[in-house]
């Protein structure tokens, strides 16, 4: 079957699809994006997914293409007509088609791209899904919380990973401190036994994974700090785990060729991953209607 894409205002074949050259995601990289994981037939944590769009679009002064009821016709309906029952919804917005300019141009319409891709199911066996990781230095832009599509430098830190032969590249800053994964929030137990993951601020991405743990946490009377960590801190960590739409509660059990801890998943990343698991299958506030059924998908 072919897949099936939404192109500002169209469903197209995959290989249909196009957007123009003036489109200025295409020029400069003038654009968001957002992902959300569909488990089950279900969008998990949807509300923070929309709510994390609407910012990145103020942030760069990008008009909403549509409300967010509408957005959710459309994200439904692409994954409806792709027959995705596990995997992810990926929209774009741009700021539009204009003459190449660097200034913002006036009175052009937003562009909006969604697809839907098939992912393997969410993982039950938690040392089976434990990773490994590198470090990297951090040498992106300014404004990392705004979840733009200028992903070069992210990009060029999950190359090295993968040519390392590990999942993930962790990012370390010019002051020596953790920020995040090139494209993960980095956890860790440090070497007191405190959970710890960096605080907010322009230097990372308010990761929706991480806002749905830390009020599972919060649910579960689990103290954390959102306190960052120095590159020593890190090394000498009990445990890490990785959180993000895609990498869900995710251990990390070597960095940099060295084993973090006893080099197995640790009991606080082994009980995490067990709360967000249940989370995932069916929590109060993954409240959309479960997709495969409504479309139609055995």
């Amino acid at each position: 079957m072919s897949r099936i894409a939404y192109v500002n205002g169209r469903y197209v074949p995959h290989n249909e699809a196009a957007v123009s050259i003036e489109d200025r995601g295409y020029q400069f990289g003038d654009g968001i994006y957002e992902v959300i994981h569909i488990h089950e037939g279900r969008f998990v944590d949807t509300d923070l997914h929309l709510s994390r769009l609407a910012r990145s679009l103020r942030e760069v002064s990008i008009a909403p293409p549509m409300n967010d009821a509408a957005l959710l016709v459309v994200l439904r309906e692409v994954v409806r007509r792709n027959r995705v029952n596990e995997g992810i919804v990926y929209m774009q917005i741009t700021r539009g088609v204009a003459r190449r300019d660097h200034a913002f141009p006036k009175g052009i319409a937003p562009a909006l791209v969604v697809t839907a891709r098939h992912g393997t199911a969410f993982p039950r066996d938690i040392k089976a899904w434990a990773g490994t990781a590198i470090t990297v230095p951090d040498i992106r832009w300014g404004r990392c919380d705004i979840k733009t599509v200028n992903l070069l430098p992210n990009c060029l830190a999950k190359q090295k990973a993968r040519e390392a032969g590990t999942y993930e590249a962790i990012l370390i800053d010019g002051s020596g401190g953790v920020t995040e994964g090139s494209s993960t929030t980095v956890w860790a137990v440090d070497a007191n036994g405190v959970l710890r993951t960096r605080h907010l601020d322009d230097h990372i991405l308010p990761g929706c994974t991480r806002a749905a743990l830390s009020a599972l946490l919060a649910d579960n009377a689990i103290a954390f700090e959102e306190r960052g960590l120095t590159e020593a801190e890190f090394r000498a960590a009990r445990e890490v785990f990785l959180t993000s739409a895609t990498s869900y509660v995710k251990p990390i059990v070597r960095v940099d060729g060295v084993a973090v801890g006893d080099g197995a998943p640790g009991p606080i990343t082994t009980r995490l991953f067990g709360l967000f698991a249940r989370h995932a299958d069916g929590a109060a506030h993954n409240h959309a209607p479960r997709l495969a059924s409504a479309a139609g998908i055995g």
